[in-house]
């Protein structure tokens, strides 16, 4: 439904749904009625907001800053996430819950990306009923007044409605489902500017649309498994939420021609990991411009990648450094004499010293970059590394080369970036536009409204349609 949001909403209105989850939504839908919580800024009494991530701690850390702003607006905010980033919560201060039956570890983000299918199946589709399950079992647990799951949790979201307690996916990337005028997610395309191009990018959502469709039926089988209607098609999934928060920056991001009357802009969430936080490493006393090479936080088989980025940065004349992150053991990277490889730092700090950033193009460490004015050497390897990496090349903050480069080429695109100011003065505009995206960000204001009036009149048709 690509319809702007309508303001008439009403405490009383109950979207349908079996007997049994009316009841549960109906006595959620009273106690925050009761509760009185007004639109706008603050509230009359503090929500308890259950925010729910997956897999490594690329995922978590925007989750956590959600977090954050929440807890300083005075709410309640307790995280469900794999078990091994309790310590990651924990040490952010909130209190942590893990899965009881939805898969952990690689079982729930698998290593492997050659077949997307299956990946899909693997970690979207198959556990859905599981994390459906999870999901329904905390908010009784515990009083829940939202919930904010990782877009890619659909599971999660079926718990939600199943409890009729209103939801809000976030989406610390392009928007998963295809939108009117922007190529989709993992094309890695432009914008069209030709019928050719038009062509290429409507042929690139189809495939997403019928990929996605493909897992309609495991979708429908955890949602019937709740007592709720079956989707006509996967991203119908979508319309039955409340927000979707893209927490990327509208300025980054291509333009769309129409946007769903739910999805909302919030900016990058951008607070630094925990585990992060160690001392800055020490610079030699050279001239040399300085380079930082940052490795993503995801398993990605990108070891190879980073030994040939490694090599390449190290034949050119500047002073590197190379956080390994999680993923990347120290001791598979090759010894320079002008690249020195940690385990972790902090690189907004980092970003305060170097001239140049080399990354596979996550988009918290593209962001991060682009807000300290600084052009990027992106080499994507998959997922939404593509997509970024054409929104960096598009706006001539940086380059872009596959993931397939040989050394000379990497090192060529180096020396180039260093040498035109072109880049990092487009990298200076972009990131003024999206620190001012974060500036007028409002996603705190957009979960304590939907918190009071989950149900807009489109998303209770939303919910009416059946399957033709």
């Amino acid at each position: 439904m690509w319809i702007k949001r309508s303001a008439d909403y009403s405490c009383n209105e109950d979207p349908g749904g079996s007997k049994r989850r009316c009841h549960r939504a109906s006595r959620n839908l009273t106690r925050r009625c009761e509760a009185q919580i007004p639109f706008g800024k603050g509230t009359s009494m503090p929500l308890h907001i259950l925010c729910i991530s997956w897999g490594t701690s690329g995922n978590l850390s925007p989750m956590l800053t959600a977090g954050r702003q929440l807890r300083r607006a005075g709410h309640h905010v307790r995280v469900m996430a794999d078990p091994a980033m309790r310590g990651e919560v924990e040490g952010a201060g909130f209190p942590f819950i893990t899965w009881r039956r939805a898969p952990t570890g690689c079982k729930a983000d698998p290593t492997d990306h050659s077949d997307m299918r299956d990946w899909n199946r693997r970690a979207i589709f198959a556990p859905a009923a599981a994390y459906a399950a999870d999901t329904f079992d905390e908010i009784r647990r515990s009083r829940t007044d939202a919930v904010l799951g990782l877009d890619i949790l659909f599971g999660c979201a079926l718990g939600a409605e199943a409890a009729g307690v209103p939801y809000a996916m976030l989406s610390p990337h392009v928007s998963i489902r295809p939108v009117p005028g922007i190529p989709p997610t993992s094309s890695g395309l432009n914008p069209p500017t030709s019928p050719e191009e038009h062509a290429q990018v409507a042929a690139a959502a189809e495939r997403i649309v019928t990929l996605m469709d493909g897992f309609l039926p495991l979708l429908n089988r955890a949602r019937a498994g709740l007592g709720l209607r079956p989707l006509a098609r996967t991203f119908d999934l979508y319309d039955r939420v409340d927000r979707v928060f893209l927490a990327i920056s509208a300025a980054f991001d291509f333009e769309a021609t129409a946007l769903p009357w739910n999805y909302r802009y919030v900016g990058p969430l951008l607070d630094e990991p925990v585990w992060s936080k160690s001392e800055l490493p020490a610079w030699p006393a050279t001239k040399r411009p300085r380079v930082l090479i940052a490795c993503s936080t995801g398993a990605q088989n990108q070891t190879e990648l980073i030994q040939r980025i490694v090599r390449a940065v190290g034949s050119v004349d500047v002073e590197a450094v190379v956080t390994a992150g999680l993923k990347v053991r120290l001791e598979d990277l090759p010894a320079t004499e002008n690249v020195r490889v940690v385990p972790a730092a902090p690189h907004d700090s980092v970003m305060d010293q170097v001239s140049l950033v080399v990354s596979q193009g996550g988009h918290g460490t593209v962001s991060r970059a682009l807000l300290h004015g600084l052009p990027l050497l992106v080499i994507p390897i998959g997922r939404d590394q593509g997509d970024n990496a054409a929104r960096v090349q598009v706006r001539g903050a940086g380059l872009s080369l596959p993931p397939t480069a040989l050394e000379a080429e990497i090192a060529d695109a180096v020396r180039w970036l260093l040498a035109e100011p072109r880049f990092r003065a487009a990298a200076t505009r972009l990131g003024a536009a999206m620190r001012a995206d974060m500036d007028a960000a409002g996603l705190v204001p957009e979960i304590e409204a939907m918190a009071v009036a989950p149900y807009a009149p489109t998303r209770a048709q939303a919910r009416e349609r059946t399957p033709a």
